[in-house]
C-alpha cells in the first residue's frame, strides 16, 4: 500500500500594523511566549521593523534603558505591542497610511539574533 501522509505547510508569520499597535499572528507569537517586554526598532532604508523579545530576567536587568523596552500582551492566538508614537514613526518613514485600515506584512524570525523582522515592502 502506497500512502502519502498529509503534512500541512507552516503558516506565514504575519504582523498587522494599525494606528496605535502592531499585532503578531499565532505563528509569530510562538517566539514571544516567554517575553516580558520587547524592544522595537526599524531600518528606514530597508523598510523593516525589528521586534526583539526580552524575557523577565533580561528585561529587569538595567543594562537596557527602560525607555527602550515596551510592554507586550501575549495571548494564546496573538500578541500585541501598543505604542502610538512608534506606529506614527513607522507610518511616516514607510509612507504607510494606517489611518483607517490595518495593514498586514510578512515577517521572518532570525534564530541567531532572536529577533522578528517585519518586511514593510511585502504587504499581504
Amino acid at each position: 500500500m502506497d500512502i502519502t501522509w498529509f503534512n500541512e505547510k507552516p503558516k506565514d508569520l504575519i504582523v498587522t500594523l494599525a494606528k496605535g499597535n502592531l499585532t503578531l499572528n499565532k505563528p509569530a507569537t510562538t517566539f514571544f511566549e516567554n517575553a516580558y517586554s520587547v524592544m522595537l526598532g526599524y531600518n528606514k532604508d530597508q523598510k523593516t521593523i525589528f521586534v526583539k523579545p526580552l524575557d523577565k530576567e533580561h528585561a529587569l536587568r538595567h543594562d537596557i534603558p527602560d525607555s527602550n523596552k515596551y510592554r507586550i500582551t501575549v495571548k494564546s492566538s496573538y500578541s500585541r505591542v501598543t505604542n502610538k508614537a512608534f506606529m506614527d514613526e513607522i507610518s511616516e518613514i514607510a509612507k504607510i497610511d494606517l489611518g483607517s485600515d490595518a495593514k498586514k506584512f510578512k515577517a521572518s524570525w532570525l534564530e541567531k539574533e532572536q529577533i522578528l523582522i517585519v518586511d514593510l515592502k511585502e504587504e499581504v
